[in-house]
This record gives structure tokens, C-alpha cells and sequence, in this order.
């Protein structure tokens, strides 16, 4: 039997359905950010990415698939996504652009040659963000916040940002030979990658894994110490515009980030997760206004952000966030005979351009086993096509939770499957006891879906948001002071 390479998944099932929700989130608050999509290939010339991302990242020297393609010219597939923005950007002239700066996000697959362990994928989907074309402190600062306000969209809670500078070239060149400087007597202590990396780029020892407790390195020089006064001045307006945004974080000069092409601002995003151990990172950015022209650009400033959307799912799921998914379906068709077959296939695609989600039978089930394909579907309506009733122009449909059947016209069929489905979602069958605007935690059995409107302080017998049904306000039943077909107001007790 084949089977997937290693630190590769299969994604389906409700996982998947978890994998688009967070998609669709992403997505919707790009859009409110007004970030446009880009695309670049998965493969790119692999000189793009020793120049770019920098050959003495552990990325390049050892996580990278390099290749030969039949034309003898060296390929990689992409580790990263800001790369391959950035070619594109030199690459069709997007500087030219009357719109600036250009804001764009990426959602695809990445690959890195490591260990394959848990969360450590060598297939691997990143979303980034990216603004090209703009120095001003308040984009990094709205580069976190997009990234802050996606995950907690999402349900996750206790989120940290991890703020530091790297400062200028100037500030990197005086912070670089300060290292140096600290640890040339000590770097024999070091693993051989850090002995490696001690000319060639010595914040890289910094990021170390292997030495992440070795006390040189903690008492190694800090960068916020090297900055000079306009770096230091630029961090301070990054700091200003996150408090404006409301946007919690912590200085943290430990943070300097993996990649050669940062400067200025760098940032980690945490979440508290039971499950994830001493590593809560869960996507990660930065400034890099070099990098465009090293990849033989023009001088283009720009800052980003990257998120790996499999350990966003499993935060998700280690933490038990609910979430709107649709696991079951609005309708089943059942038939017996071939010309009900036949009916079936017509309804279903007209029931589906109408925006339902609607199941049949395809593998010759009886009206037996057809009920019970229904139920494991969690069918919120069950219609079963009759030939007498629809020479009769009618169908039999069954609410599959209160059990009630009613006979119906064909021609009132997408209303009724409209106004059912929609007053389920508000209606009298939550029982939770949720407060209007908090979380619903009835489970599986409420039709409110884990976003529950209901207002139990309301006894009118309407629903929040909607229109009032309790009568005029002199009702005796009624003690909210409302009015009918206004917008109910009522705050008093059950």
C-alpha cells in the first residue's frame, strides 16, 4: 500500500471544514484591512531564496528542497512566502503602482526538510501579510494588529505580542560587533552551528535551539542597548500606535527572528495553550526594508507577518473553541422508484442553486437504510418524494427534530425550507440560558449553533435584534414597555 511521506497530512472530514473556517476568517478580515490576495508559485529559482532569505539561516543550509529540473536549472520549493512576494513585486513592477503602498496576503503550502515531529510539518500552509512600500511606524503596528484581531476572531484568548528592534544598519552593525566581542571567548561552548554562524551572522546564535539555555547566551548583549537615537525613536512610535489600537504587548529584546533580512521592528505572537509546552508561538513578523533591493529591487521599506495555519487548527482544537461549522445538512430526498430518482436529481439542483445544502441516496439504499443515511447526516428536514404526491404537485417533508410531518406544494417548498431554517436559528428551541452576546455552551442539541441571540432577561417572546410580538405596551402579559413592530427593550426577569 502507498502511504503519505513522512511530515506530509491528509486533511478532511471535520478537520477540514475547521482548515476553510479559519480560511474564511482570514479572508474576511484581509479584506477589512484591504490587503489583496496574491499568489506565487510553490517553486521558485533557488538563487531567490539563498539571496533572499540569506544563506546562513538554518531555512537555507538545511531546510530547503533543492533540485535540478529536467532543464538542468536549480529549483526550490518555496520555505516561506515573503520571498516569493517580494520577486513578484521587483518582477511586475508593483512599485509603479499608483496605490501605495501595496498590501497583500498570501495563504499556501510551504516546504521545510526537517525532522518531521508535532507541529514541525515538511509540507506545511502559511498565511503572511505583507506591506510593500511604506516606512511609517503605524504599519507595523496595524501588521500586528491584523494578526491580534485574526486569531481572536478565531476564539483564542490570552494572546501576547513580543515586541523588540533591531534597529538600523547602523544600530545592527554596532549590535553585531558587540556580539562578537562577547562571544569570541566563549563560542567553543557553543554547538557547531553557532561556532559556524560566529562570523557570518552572529544574531543567528541568539535563535539558537540547542543553546537556548546555556547562561552565555542569556547574558549575551541585549539590542535595545545598540539602538540608535532614530531607531530608538521609530520603536517608540510602534509602541504609541499599538497602545492607540489597544493592542497589549511585551518588550522583549531576547526577540530577533530566524531570517538574515530583518530590521527595525520584530515581533512574536503567543497564545496560551494547554498542550503546546514552553513553545506558544503561533506566527511571527517583521520589518525588512532591504530586501527588495538585494533581490536587485528598488529601495522599498516593508514589514510582514507569517502564520502557520496547522498549529492555528491545533490551538483551536487543544483549546475546545467552538466554532459556527456546519456539520450537518438543510435536506435528504428519498425516493423508492426510478422516476422518484429521477425527481430527485431535478430538486436537489434546483434546492442547491438556491442556496441549500441537500443530500440523495446514490448507491441504491432502501427507504430503510435512506432514513438512517439521513440521521448520520444530521438532516435538519427530511423530504420524501412520493409519485402520487407529485403528480399532486406536493411532497411530504419531516422536521427531523420535532418529528412533525406536513404536506406541502412544490411550489412553496424553497420558502418553507427558508423560513423553517431561518426561525430554527433564532427560535424557542435554545435552551441554554446564554446571555445575548456571549457564548453559547448548550452543545450539540441547540439550534443556535454556538451563536445564540436569545436574551433569557426577555419574557416577550421575541428575539433580540428582531421585532417585538408581545403587543401593545398596556398588554398586561407584557411588562417591557415595548411597542409592536418596534425593536424590543425589555430588561426585566423571567
Amino acid at each position: 500500500m502507498i502511504q503519505r511521506q513522512k511530515g506530509c497530512s491528509d486533511i478532511y472530514g471535520r478537520e477540514a471544514k475547521i482548515w476553510k473556517y479559519v480560511d474564511t476568517v482570514i479572508d474576511a478580515m484581509m479584506e477589512k484591512y484591504d490587503y489583496n490576495y496574491i499568489r506565487t508559485p510553490i517553486f521558485e529559482a533557488t538563487e531567490l531564496f539563498h539571496r533572499g532569505v540569506g544563506d546562513t539561516t538554518d531555512i537555507v543550509t538545511k531546510e530547503c528542497y533543492d533540485f535540478e529540473d529536467k532543464g538542468g536549472r536549480k529549483i526550490t520549493l518555496r520555505p516561506e512566502g515573503t520571498a516569493g512576494v517580494v520577486r513578484s513585486y521587483i518582477e511586475n513592477k508593483m512599485y509603479g503602482d499608483v496605490n501605495q503602498p501595496v498590501k497583500v496576503y498570501y495563504n499556501g503550502t510551504m516546504y521545510r526538510y526537517e525532522r518531521p515531529q508535532s507541529g514541525r510539518d515538511r509540507e506545511l500552509t502559511q498565511f503572511g501579510m505583507e506591506i510593500l512600500g511604506s516606512d511609517d511606524p503605524l504599519s507595523d503596528a496595524e501588521i500586528i494588529s491584523a494578526a491580534v484581531n485574526i486569531y481572536r476572531l478565531l476564539g483564542l484568548k490570552e494572546i501576547k505580542v513580543n515586541l523588540n528592534s533591531l534597529g538600523d544598519n547602523e544600530s545592527r552593525r554596532q549590535y553585531r560587533d558587540a556580539l562578537i566581542e562577547y562571544f569570541e571567548p566563549h563560542i567553543k561552548d557553543f554547538c557547531e552551528d553557532c561556532q559556524n554562524r560566529f562570523r557570518k551572522n552572529p544574531l543567528r546564535i541568539l535563535d539558537c535551539k540547542v543553546d537556548a539555555e546555556n547562561k552565555i547566551l542569556k547574558k549575551a548583549p541585549k539590542t535595545l542597548d545598540y539602538l540608535n537615537e532614530e531607531s530608538r525613536d521609530r520603536f517608540e512610535k510602534v509602541q504609541e500606535f499599538l497602545d492607540i489600537m489597544q493592542i497589549q504587548y511585551e518588550i522583549n529584546p531576547n526577540i530577533v527572528r530566524g531570517l538574515d533580512y530583518y530590521n527595525h521592528t520584530v515581533f512574536e505572537i503567543e497564545a496560551k495553550v494547554d498542550g503546546f509546552g514552553s513553545n506558544n508561538v503561533i506566527g511571527a513578523g517583521g520589518r525588512y526594508n532591504g530586501l527588495v533591493h538585494q533581490l536587485d529591487g528598488p529601495e522599498t521599506p516593508c514589514v510582514g507577518f507569517a502564520s502557520g495555519i496547522g498549529r492555528i487548527v491545533r490551538a483551536l482544537e487543544l483549546e475546545k473553541v467552538k466554532l459556527p461549522i456546519v456539520d450537518g445538512i438543510d435536506l435528504f430526498l428519498l425516493y423508492v422508484n426510478e422516476d422518484e430518482k429521477k425527481y430527485a436529481a431535478y430538486l436537489a439542483q434546483e434546492l442547491r442553486l438556491a442556496g441549500f445544502i441537500v443530500e440523495t441516496d446514490y448507491i441504491g439504499r432502501t427507504l430503510k437504510g435512506q432514513f438512517k443515511q439521513a440521521d448520520r447526516l444530521n438532516s435538519r428536514f427530511i423530504c420524501v418524494l412520493n409519485s402520487d404526491d407529485l403528480n399532486n404537485n406536493e411532497v411530504k417533508i419531516k422536521n427531523s427534530q420535532t418529528k412533525e410531518e406536513e404536506i406541502i406544494s412544490l411550489d412553496v417548498l424553497i420558502y418553507y425550507l427558508d423560513e423553517h431554517l431561518n426561525s430554527d436559528l433564532f427560535g424557542d428551541s435554545c435552551d441554554c440560558g446564554c446571555q445575548n452576546g456571549s457564548e453559547c455552551t448548550c452543545g450539540d442539541h441547540c439550534e443556535c449553533n454556538g451563536d445564540c441571540h436569545c436574551d433569557e432577561t426577555c419574557n416577550c417572546g421575541c428575539q433580540d435584534g428582531l421585532e417585538c410580538t408581545c403587543g401593545d405596551c398596556g398588554d398586561d402579559n407584557c411588562g417591557c414597555g415595548c411597542h409592536e413592530g418596534s425593536e424590543c427593550h425589555c430588561h426585566h426577569e423571567k
